[in-house]
């Protein structure tokens, strides 16, 4: 169960968050706040309540309600397993964050696991590890010693990578993706990692994995979960060898540099940030594609697919 769907353990409060969240479905913004700012008034520490109060409040036009209902989330719960810092940067009440906290995205898989492969790729049309695949294919025919699967999730890219794969490494933040990811027997190594740690405290080099053992990386659809790409991409160039391939997806922010937060509190990045970081790791564009990815709220997200090469 996702944390925003925590009982308050009041009785009469949960009716009345139920009966707002009703009203907040039926388009009834203004309405929900009033309910949820009732049930608040019975347990004033309850996480889960503030951030629905906090949503109801955006999306009535209410930041005034929206930004001390947030604050009072992260004083709460200072690791912030509900992306308050990232709602509060999306209103404009903070600086955009150079990641997100580590327990909130891991928090959003844990809760998506069961449905993720349904959800992505038959609603949303989730078509990027066949793409990567593709771009992959049409670049090199090798077959490759050792691919590491960052951000495997499901296993979705692992499916498509596999037959060309002598060992195929997975690693992902969330340990219900790497259960869905198990029960399909495609990985030879499936472990928790955090790209938005160092080497040491990653997990991508723990119980003697080495440096440099990978001739290709792939990243599908996981740096929109990350801001700056420094630390990922420094992680992805320790794990290749020279010539390794790096190949993944990223939503596209459009001109410009660096990156935004999306109302979807994914991360959008422009080529140009990619480029430098890439850049910045030794690793050097081969080919650049740009794509829709997926939907959302039946509308397109475009992106862009990269594969790179490790030079040095």
């Amino acid at each position: 169960m996702h944390p925003t769907q925590f009982s308050s353990g009041d009785v009469i409060a949960d009716r009345r968050a139920d009966y707002a969240r009703m009203l907040a479905e039926n388009g009834e913004h203004e309405a929900g706040v009033e309910l949820m700012e009732q049930a608040l008034q019975l347990v004033p520490d309850w996480p889960a309540g503030l951030v629905r109060l906090a949503d109801y409040a955006e999306k009535a036009g209410l930041p005034q309600k929206a930004v001390p209902a947030l604050r009072r989330t992260l004083d709460l719960n200072p690791e912030d397993i509900f992306g308050a810092r990232l709602k509060l940067a999306l209103l404009g009440a903070e600086d955009v964050p150079d990641q997100p906290p580590s327990r909130y995205v891991e928090a959003l898989f844990d809760d998506y696991a069961d449905r993720f492969d349904t959800a992505l790729v038959e609603r949303l049309e989730y078509t990027v590890p066949a793409k990567l695949a593709r771009l992959i294919a049409d670049h090199d025919a090798r077959r490759f010693e050792n691919a590491v699967d960052l951000g495997c999730g499901t296993g979705l890219f692992g499916a498509e990578i596999r037959d060309r794969a002598a060992r195929l490494e997975g690693f992902d933040l969330s340990v219900n993706m790497l259960a869905k990811a198990e029960e399909k027997g495609l990985y030879d190594l499936l472990a928790k990692a955090d790209l938005s740690l160092d080497p040491a405290g990653s997990g991508l080099f723990d119980e003697g994995l080495a440096d440099t053992r990978a001739d290709l990386v792939s990243a599908a659809d996981v740096l929109m979960y990350l801001g700056d790409l420094a630390n990922a991409f420094a992680l992805a160039a320790r794990l290749s060898k020279p010539g390794a391939l790096f190949a993944f997806s990223v939503e596209d922010a459009g001109e410009g540099d660096g990156y935004l937060l999306a109302p979807s509190l994914r991360y959008a990045h422009t080529e140009r940030h990619v480029r430098q970081r890439l850049a910045e790791n030794s690793f050097g564009v081969l080919v650049l594609t740009r794509t829709t990815i997926r939907m959302d709220g039946g509308k397109p997200v475009s992106g862009i697919l990269f594969l790179a090469s490790r030079t040095a």
